[in-house]
């Protein structure tokens, strides 16, 4: 079940090409102040101006979509169903990626897989036998007037050759439909988040994670997480296994 867009049996997968994203730690949006050079490497930020105070603004790269892509995702804040884990708040701002200036009414869309490591639609495919709705830890929201999104999940688990994960995308102009989910509109950004290796050994002890059997892949090991921090999506996580977890982070898109 490894997530990797080198594996041309994997169904759905594809490579992300050169388009770059804008991506700030915290949530906080800034002016954007980048080279055309170096695009995993941090900028100065620009001095600042009525708009936004100044910060750190970096461009990466989009990440693959991965294999488990399903279409029509429910438009909902809590896409947990019922899965057993470790509360994951997420708190995803949006803005553009020129002029760091927050976009209200984009769908940022996750999916990820549980505990286990099984995505829902593809369940069996790390070796455990659990109902199969297709929609579990699926789903998205649209963007507050200060581009927020703010999304319940649990805190993922893993699978065979992949570090733990969340994908993500963010779409703008979409129409929502009488079913609960969303069409048409425009996908500006596929990438994925990841949360500091720490936090995940800790959770890694605790059930119902501590039943995965599958030999865990780290950051460093993964082929897709490339040690760029929040360049390559690595959430800023607060919290405790008790008390539930928020990660957060910026992604800036490019609308043109």
């Amino acid at each position: 079940m490894t997530d990797s867009s080198k594996d041309p049996a994997k169904a759905g997968t594809h490579a992300i090409g050169r388009r770059t994203v804008l991506i700030a730690t915290g949530t906080t949006a800034a002016v954007l102040a980048v080279g055309a050079a170096a695009p995993e490497a941090p900028t100065s930020a620009a001095a600042p101006t009525a708009a936004a105070a100044a910060a750190v603004c970096t461009l990466t790269k989009e990440m693959t979509e991965g294999p488990y892509y399903l279409d029509g995702a429910l438009v909902r804040a809590d896409v947990t169903e019922g899965k057993a884990g470790i509360a994951l708040k997420l708190a995803l701002t949006v803005v553009d990626d020129s002029t760091c200036v927050a976009i209200p009414d984009a769908l940022v869309e996750i999916w990820h897989c549980d505990a286990l490591g099984e995505y829902s639609g593809y369940v069996g495919n790390n070796g455990h036998s659990e109902p199969d709705d297709r929609t579990f830890l699926r789903g998205g929201v649209l963007t507050d007037s200060a581009g927020l999104a703010s999304i319940t999940t649990i805190y993922p688990g893993w699978y065979r050759g992949r570090c733990v994960h969340i994908h993500v995308k963010v779409h703008t102009g979409v129409t929502l439909t009488s079913d609960g989910s969303f069409t048409g509109g425009q996908e500006l950004h596929t990438g994925q988040l990841f949360i500091d290796e720490t936090i995940t050994t800790a959770v890694a002890k605790i059930s119902p994670y501590s039943a995965n059997t599958v030999t865990r892949t780290t950051l460093a090991q993964d082929s897709i997480y490339d040690d760029g921090g929040a360049a390559s999506g690595l959430m800023t996580v607060t919290g405790s296994a008790s008390a539930g977890y928020t990660g957060t982070l910026t992604l800036g898109v490019q609308q043109s």
